[in-house]
């Protein structure tokens, strides 16, 4: 996932989309506790994704406190 396309989504659909890593992200981390993971990196990229996904709501948010 490009944080380009990240900056895209409103504040709304960021805020859906970091659900639903952190919920990817547990489901992962079960897998791979219980053997069934495939590929652990997956855990990485996803935690990445949700790095990516607060960094820009943390932009956003500290724009508007300064534009205020």
């Amino acid at each position: 996932m490009k944080a380009k396309d990240l900056k895209e989504l409103t504040n709304d659909e960021l805020e859906a989309k970091l659900k639903a890593l952190k919920s990817e992200l547990f489901n992962l981390r079960f897998s791979h506790a219980t053997g069934q993971l495939a590929n652990p990196m997956q855990i990485n990229n996803t935690k990445k994704d949700i790095a990516r996904v607060l960094t820009i709501m943390k932009q956003r948010e500290s724009q508007n406190s300064s534009n205020n």
